[in-house]
């Protein structure tokens, strides 16, 4: 066997792991290792599926391992971010993934691959919609979808409330939910959800069956539902048609009875979902319905494209106060040499408006990020976890606290607390500003705005130099000489400039505008 096939070249990944896992160049090949001995193919590619396409795979049963290639670098980048605060699961057992050193997969001449091949082409026929696959191999793990579009759904291990909140945040990863209805019975707490298309039912069953919301409890069991279509007649924490706003509540009954909630103590304990009560860390994160760049499975135009402005808007119905959870962030793993407030406030405002920043007077590694809601905190932490900021590989998570206390008059604190709530650099303080359009991962290539006449070419590439970055090219836009795109050497160099540019002085009352930018030059 030649020595460009994973399944020789494994030996070198696996000697990563034993001791510092350093995240290595992004690829679009995965390394997924822990996988049960008894896992499909289908199970493998569906943790790939609400990324992007899946374009190869090879599993190594006897070693509980799997590659899996996606269709490009940026997926794959999406996929880890999204797993890497909250660990996938398959059959109950947690999964890793990383980054793996090839950046394809040859697995042509590799024996056992027919089942692996079968598999991808069921999924992509079906992800195509080309549904007429009875002729076609369906894999065990049945790739074909029931055909209905609602779900029904029971949580087993309820030891904490699910909300029909936290019911739409989880399934809207897979597409548009229309409508969802919860109720107890058999004293178990149900849900029927309905979905724009049969597809999304059918692969938010594959990848959320099984799955906890919580850790270790709240287990989510899903089948298709024998209805074609829910008829919702209020708008209330017990049910809800998302494309009728004008619905009217009925007598809303509280979603706990009073029993319930004496059980679960003071309201306050749980008004954060995400922070599972007691500090339970949700096992699926749920990247919010929030222009996360994550692209929708085809077919599946769901709100994963729409625009925080947007869904606070569909969510805007009475009693909902926007979405529920946590807006500060604990952001881990700094360079305690190099980061300061102010640094944080750039980094994390690109993904949201940032009113308090603490960096931890007794552990400078650690900082508290507090931004104006729960969308926003779930955005910059999809976007920014794993990320590399001066040498060092950032981690951000919810924090468990829900503000960020400011210090008492005469409290020794050395700057290391900011209140920014009225600070001028806020980028989406105006409703539907169209920066909510342009929010995008970290990328080697930054958009800059406001650049005044006079300033040229040689200007800005000295002004990007004078910060330690390599500049690779440079083009103003044609329409519009006030912006321009700048590539630099890497990622990490281009968040680096962000922080210290945006904002930056050019003269005649303009301040540069820095922003990741989707393209490339």
């Amino acid at each position: 066997m030649n020595n460009s096939t994973p399944a020789t070249a494994n030996g070198n990944d696996n000697k990563k792991f034993k001791g510092d896992r350093s995240p290595c160049s992004p690829s679009r090949v995965l390394h997924l290792r822990k996988i049960p001995n008894d896992v499909t193919e289908a199970e493998v590619i569906s943790l790939g599926l609400p990324f992007g396409k899946v374009t190869n795979l090879l599993m190594l049963k006897g070693k509980s391992q799997a590659f899996l290639e996606m269709a490009s670098e940026e997926a794959a980048v999406t996929m880890v971010n999204y797993y890497t605060p909250v660990t996938p699961h398959l059959r109950s057992q947690p999964v890793y993934i990383q980054y793996s050193n090839h950046r394809e997969l040859k697995t042509d001449n590799l024996p056992n691959q027919a089942r692996a091949q079968a598999a991808l082409q069921a999924v992509n026929a079906v992800q195509s919609g080309s549904l007429a696959l009875t002729g076609a191999p369906s894999t065990e793990g049945g790739l074909l979808p029931g055909q209905s579009s609602v779900l029904r759904i029971v949580v087993e291990n309820l030891f904490y409330p699910v909300t029909l909140e936290v019911l739409y945040q989880i399934f809207s990863k897979f597409g548009t939910v229309l409508k969802i209805i919860t109720f107890t019975k058999n004293n178990q707490f149900q849900a029927l959800l309905q979905y724009a298309d049969p597809m999304n039912a059918h692969y938010a069953k594959m990848a959320l069956d099984g799955q906890n919301i919580y850790n270790a409890c709240c287990t989510l069991r899903i089948d298709f539902s024998k209805l074609t279509s829910l008829n919702v007649k209020y708008n209330n924490d017990k049910s809800r048609d998302f494309t009728r706003l004008d619905l009217p509540s009925g007598d809303g009954q509280p979603s706990l009875d009073p029993t319930m909630a004496a059980t679960f103590g003071t309201p306050g304990i749980i008004s954060s979902p995400y922070a599972g009560a007691a500090g339970f860390a949700p096992a699926i994160g749920f990247p919010q319905a929030a222009g996360l760049s994550v692209p929708a499975v085809p077919g599946a135009l769901g709100p994963l494209a729409i625009t925080t402005s947007a869904v606070t808007g569909r969510m805007a119905i009475p009693g909902v106060a926007g979405v529920p959870g946590n807006s500060v962030l604990l952001v881990s793993n700094l360079n305690p040499d190099a980061v300061t407030p102010h640094g944080l406030f750039i980094l994390f405002g690109v993904y949201g408006d940032v009113h308090r920043v603490k960096i931890m007077f007794n552990k400078k590694e650690n900082a508290l990020v507090q931004m104006a809601d729960a969308t926003q905190a779930q955005l910059a932490m999809s976007h920014l976890n794993g990320q590399r900021l001066y040498g060092k590989v950032l981690r951000a998570t919810l924090s468990k606290h829900q503000t960020v206390q400011l210090p008492r008059e005469g409290q020794e604190d050395q700057g290391l607390t900011k209140d920014y709530s009225s600070s001028p650099l806020h980028r989406f303080k105006k409703p539907g500003s169209k920066n909510f359009q342009n929010i995008f991962p970290p990328s080697a290539t930054l958009h800059l705005s406001n650049i005044p006449p006079s300033v040229t070419v040689d200007d800005l590439k000295n002004l990007f130099a004078g910060t330690g970055c390599t500049v690779k090219a440079f083009k103003f836009f044609q329409k519009d000489r006030k912006m321009a795109l700048i590539q630099l050497g890497s990622v990490e160099e281009a968040i680096q400039a962000l922080i210290e540019l945006h904002n930056h002085d050019l003269g005649e009352n303009h301040h540069l505008r820095v922003s990741f930018s989707k393209s490339t030059i």
